[in-house]
């Protein structure tokens, strides 16, 4: 695989289980493939056969829907409620968002060609975040921008959730009780707003405890309690706030700056991890 060399790869439109069009800047397929090579499994696939397939849950036997992957050589085809969504080139990575979600597969993937691919699940993803943690940032920013669109388009159409999501825990109770002797907990009085949407992201908050609402417009999509993170969209992108938060009981936040966010995916792969399903978890509500 030395030879293969994706710096220079075109970005190109997205499709379901595609990456979002991103900016050169942010995808850097060079990066994708070392972060790949260092703990993903070879496979060639034959035309004709499908990788995953629409609805397919997590972690079934034959599903394929624990793994994520990057197209090294051939061509891929994307269906999604019976009709053809896209194409998969090489340098692309696809089946991240269900693999991390822990979802079930919102489209079919077939090749189209004779396919060589690097595949990663869940495990071997934790383990190549370990040896190449910047991974998580550049993935990161790419879900961040997907969310981001995902959430306008939303906006635009009026919708809402069918229930308000109850956001997963980043940290459990021990991590949570080190992360705030490192950085102490700031009390937020029930009805205290944290942040609003438009606002400049200086932190990204970490509940300690209580519990914080978040909403678009005047609508609440999350409500957020101990061990889970928000606020983390401006931290990774430099962009305004997509959402306002305002605590419904009385709270204690761990207020995280950027350059402590950053510390924390070199050092804690872990981390990085999280936040990644976590931002995939809420894509998926979003969409």
């Amino acid at each position: 695989m030395d030879e293969l060399d994706f710096s220079s790869a075109t970005p190109r439109p997205a499709a379901p289980g595609a990456p979002p069009p991103p900016a050169a800047a942010v995808y850097k397929p060079a990066v994708a493939l070392e972060f790949f090579r260092a703990a993903g499994q070879l496979e060639e696939i034959p035309g004709g056969k499908t990788f995953f397939q629409e609805n397919d849950k997590p972690g079934g036997f034959f599903s394929g829907g624990s793994r994520m992957y990057l197209l090294l050589d051939g061509d891929i085809g994307l269906m999604a409620k019976g009709r053809f969504v896209g194409i998969i080139k090489p340098g692309d990575i696809f089946g991240e968002i269900a693999m991390l979600a822990r979802a079930p597969r919102t489209a079919t993937a077939m090749a189209k060609t004779q396919c060589k691919v690097l595949s990663l699940d869940e495990k071997q993803f934790t383990m190549a975040l370990q040896k190449k943690p910047e991974f998580a940032l550049m993935m990161m920013a790419i879900m961040v921008q997907r969310l981001r669109q995902a959430v306008a388009r939303s906006a635009e159409a009026g919708g809402a959730p069918a229930a308000v999501a109850e956001r997963e825990a980043v940290f459990g109770k021990k991590d949570l009780a080190a992360f705030a002797q490192e950085i102490n907990p700031v009390r937020m009085e029930k009805g205290k707003v944290i942040m609003k949407a438009g606002d400049t992201g200086v932190f990204m908050y970490v509940v300690h405890s209580g519990k914080v609402a978040i909403s678009i417009g005047d609508k609440v999509v999350e409500r957020v309690g101990p061990g889970s993170v928000f606020g983390e969209m401006a931290l990774v992108d430099n962009a305004a706030r997509a959402a306002g938060a305002v605590a419904e009981a009385d709270s204690e936040l761990i207020m995280v700056k950027r350059a402590d966010f950053l510390t924390l995916i070199q050092s804690k792969p872990q981390f990085g991890s999280s936040i990644l399903r976590t931002i995939a978890e809420r894509i998926r509500a979003a969409s």
